[in-house]
């Protein structure tokens, strides 16, 4: 290993040892260990096709995958072996692995998921291919200036990728606008062919996706976009230089940025070529390897399961049925059930916004054929609603794909629904809900197409990777089959009641808050007490999700601190982390706010120190790989109903991290697995939710009832927090006192209760370690291996090897 470290050193990167810088290192390293996966990568390919195993395909428009390093390493059993190596060569293996840029390719749990699944479909030996885009920069660095959030590029390219294979052989044509004719086809029925006005290549880039021991390697394919032609001659020699690299540029485009912003009708068209762009792409790969090696494509339901990622890459549906149809001249019977049987549909969301409709218009313009399809597919789909409901008109305007009450628009959750076999939800509520709510006229017209898989994480990467002391504490404990089977975690239950092990475990925890201190220290220049408890907030902030219910409490916790100093206040650090959506004004306004309120917390000495607030810039993968080991309270308060499932959820709670939350996601199934004394749970249910809103809440009602929000909101709104713009925040109080969408006002009460019943039990040592020990002892069935598992056997129908 040492010497091939060298080799990639000197002859892949042209520098010496003495020239080499922590970078370099990684570079060499990254390429050594690369090299060892290529061999069983290949082989596992070709034995896919060669035994004509069924190959799932996992389309995602995010793909969060962070650093691959210390992962690929341990997967692959080679992490001493590499330390050893650049030891004798002088290096710190710490500040290689450091050196690797987050591949920022996902916005947040969507892209994480996604990455999770990959490993797990791996370490199952299920043959499997992730397509994505391979965007040149992914999602925004995060910078904080002055507490306002500001966007910018980032450029995990700078310096190449060694885990990924160019593979400029594998180009495919994507098409855009243009015309249909209508032709004679040989047996005289009508054929269509589409002549785009524009084409777009999309060029594969392979990463090898390394599954758990090296048992199996699978691959992620991420498509760039390129013109065909990069540079118009004519245009460059007329002297218009700017010009003739004007189509390279366009077409580009569509693989330069992860979200572009979708406020103007430009970035409303790139988000939807981005969203054909890499669905067709993936569409022409996988059936031109099924075509050679099966034949015609009437087995495709046999051999390929495609499984979309939420509504992104629902276009698949129109463009499948387009190469059938088109390409191929199935008939429409037959390629409904290739497509129907092939394809099935991860929902993600309740929220109507997040579920995708695009202008009926941009649709005809930009892909006039699978506009054709779309209503074709509407108008069967109508027809056999109308047979069997004669009358009834709401319903057919309820499951119609065409939008007709706001300027026509496709509905994409209503097509992936109707073009799929089987839809999921992520968890056991939010499934639930997608029958009662969202997809509620589709569920009559097609029960048991819904189904429920909970999600899951990768326990390598979320507890072995990032938490090596608590992995060997456990190890070392109850032997080393956890490490295979997540589900053996159950054998640390009598563990809980132990002294010496929860002292043990006490210690890892502080090891890892001290580290999480110094980060800390280093980011913001804040100083906390690793011995305080940690109280983390990390996630999208979104208004959902409640960062804004977090800071009110905050606010509230300050004022009775200052006004009771005789109480015996637990100290606190209240540690938030994440990015808002460059276009979303109020939670970026809700960023702000934590930083106003953590400047004026942290400089006030008649707090004592009792009450820390910090806010962590540019929340990725790597940063929550030492947040997640270092927190004592997990805070997962969005309102109840509207997060589908939450995996930030999981992966706290099995490092230890006690779960403040609604019943709302997975909080449900955790909440089961962990016992009801060993998680907070408060606030309004998803029904009681419902009625509130029913009732037209306003607010005000929460308000007046309690004199300790009320007085928070007033601390905001008068300035207290913002005196150089006193009224900074009167849009976001009055939005509480008279619309409160997400309820914030109607929980406050139950969650500062239940606050001060996280202070009782952490004041008990023994009782807290107890209870957080059984958070990790329950935890097993969290696993992405069993969501993957259950996937694979019951909508996929592949077979899990033993």
């Amino acid at each position: 290993m040492r010497d091939a470290i060298l080799r990639k050193l000197t002859y892949d990167l042209g520098k010496s040892r003495a020239a080499a810088v922590d970078r370099d290192w990684f570079m060499a390293t990254a390429l050594a260990v690369r090299d060892r996966v290529v061999e069983p990568w290949l082989n596992d390919m070709r034995s896919a096709y060669t035994t004509g195993q069924k190959q799932v395909y996992y389309f995602s428009l995010e793909f969060l995958i962070g650093r691959l390093l210390r992962e690929n390493m341990s997967n692959f059993g080679m992490v001493e072996e590499v330390r050893a190596a650049l030891s004798e060569l002088g290096v710190d293996v710490a500040k290689v692995i450091d050196s690797e840029p987050d591949a920022a390719l996902g916005n947040g749990g969507l892209g994480r998921l996604a990455a999770c699944f990959m490993e797990s479909l791996a370490s199952l030996s299920i043959p499997a291919f992730g397509y994505g885009i391979r965007y040149d920069h992914g999602l925004f660095k995060q910078i904080i200036r002055h507490g306002w959030q500001e966007e910018f590029p980032e450029d995990w390219l700078q310096f190449g990728n060694p885990w990924e294979f160019a593979r400029p052989e594998i180009a495919h044509s994507i098409g855009f606008g243009g015309t249909v004719e209508e032709l004679d086809g040989e047996d005289g029925t009508p054929r269509h062919v589409w002549k785009p006005a524009d084409l777009v290549l999309a060029v594969a880039y392979d990463t090898p996706i390394l599954g758990w021991r090296g048992k199996h390697v699978n691959t992620l394919r991420l498509w760039s976009a390129r013109a065909p032609d990069p540079l118009r001659i004519d245009a460059f020699n007329r002297g218009d230089h700017i010009g003739a690299l004007s189509e390279r540029m366009r077409a580009e485009a569509i693989s330069r940025l992860l979200y572009p912003s979708d406020d103007s009708p430009e970035g409303l068209e790139l988000r939807l070529k981005q969203e054909f762009f890499f669905s067709s792409a993936a569409l022409q790969d996988l059936i031109r390897r099924h075509v050679r090696v099966y034949g015609g494509l009437e087995s495709l339901p046999d051999k390929v399961a495609i499984q979309l990622n939420d509504t992104h890459p629902a276009i698949v549906v129109a463009e499948l049925m387009r190469i059938l149809l088109d390409d191929h001249a199935m008939p429409w019977a037959e390629a409904w059930r290739v497509t129907q049987g092939t394809i099935s549909y991860t929902n993600h969301t309740l929220l109507p916004e997040a579920l995708e409709t695009w202008p009926v218009p941009l649709m005809e313009r930009l892909l006039p054929r699978h506009m054709q399809i779309i209503y074709i597919i509407n108008a069967a789909h109508l027809e056999a609603v109308s047979t069997a409901h004669p009358g009834n008109f709401d319903l057919l305007g309820a499951v119609s794909l065409i939008d007709e009450s706001h300027g026509r628009r496709v509905r994409m959750g209503n097509l992936a629904f109707v073009g799929s076999h089987k839809v999921n939800g992520v968890s056991a509520l939010h499934s639930d809900l997608l029958k009662k709510t969202v997809f509620r006229d589709m569920n009559t017209l097609f029960p048991g197409r819904i189904t429920n898989k909970t999600n899951g994480i990768a326990f390598r990467r979320w507890l072995q990777q990032c938490n090596p002391g608590l992995t060997a504490l456990v190890r070392d404990s109850i032997g080393p089959e956890f490490l295979d089977r997540p589900d053996a975690l159950t054998a640390l239950r009598p563990l809980a009641a132990d002294g010496g092990f929860r002292s043990s475990f006490a210690q890892v925890k502080r090891a890892n808050k001290e580290a999480l201190a110094a980060l800390i220290r280093r980011e913001t220049g804040i100083r906390v007490d690793p011995a305080a408890l940690f109280d983390v907030h990390i996630k999208r902030i979104h208004e959902y999700k409640r960062q804004l219910l977090n800071l009110l409490e905050t606010v509230a916790l300050y004022n009775e601190i200052r006004a009771q100093p005789q109480k015996d206040w637990q100290p606190r650090v209240k540690i938030f982390s994440g990015k808002a959506a460059a276009s979303y004004h109020r939670a970026k306004l809700i960023i702000k706010l934590a930083h106003d309120i953590a400047r004026t917390v942290n400089r006030d000495p008649t707090q004592r120190d009792l009450l820390k607030v910090v806010f962590l810039p540019n929340y990725n993968v790597s940063l929550a790989e030492v947040i997640i080991p270092a927190a004592d309270l997990s805070e997962q308060i969005s309102t109840a109903g509207m997060e589908a499932s939450g995996t930030g959820n999981m992966k706290l709670a099995l490092n230890g991290a006690m779960t403040i939350g609604t019943m709302d996601g997975a909080n449900v199934e955790i909440h089961e697995h962990v016992g009801a004394e060993n998680i907070f749970i408060f606030g309004l249910t998803t029904e009681e939710v419902a009625a509130r809103r029913l009732d037209g809440w306003r607010g005000q009602y929460s308000i007046d009832a309690s004199p300790r929000l009320a007085q928070a909101l007033e601390s905001i709104a008068s300035g207290v927090f913002s005196a150089e713009d006193p009224h900074r925040y009167g849009e976001l109080v009055h939005m509480l006192r008279e619309h409160d969408h997400f309820l914030v006002t109607a929980d406050f009460a139950s969650y500062f209760d239940a606050q001060r019943q996280v202070e009782s039990r952490w004041s008990k040592p023994d009782e807290w370690q107890q209870s957080a020990i059984l958070n990790t002892a329950n935890m097993g069935w969290f696993s992405s291996d069993r969501t993957i598992t259950e996937y694979a056997q019951e909508i996929w129908r592949v077979p899990v090897p033993g």
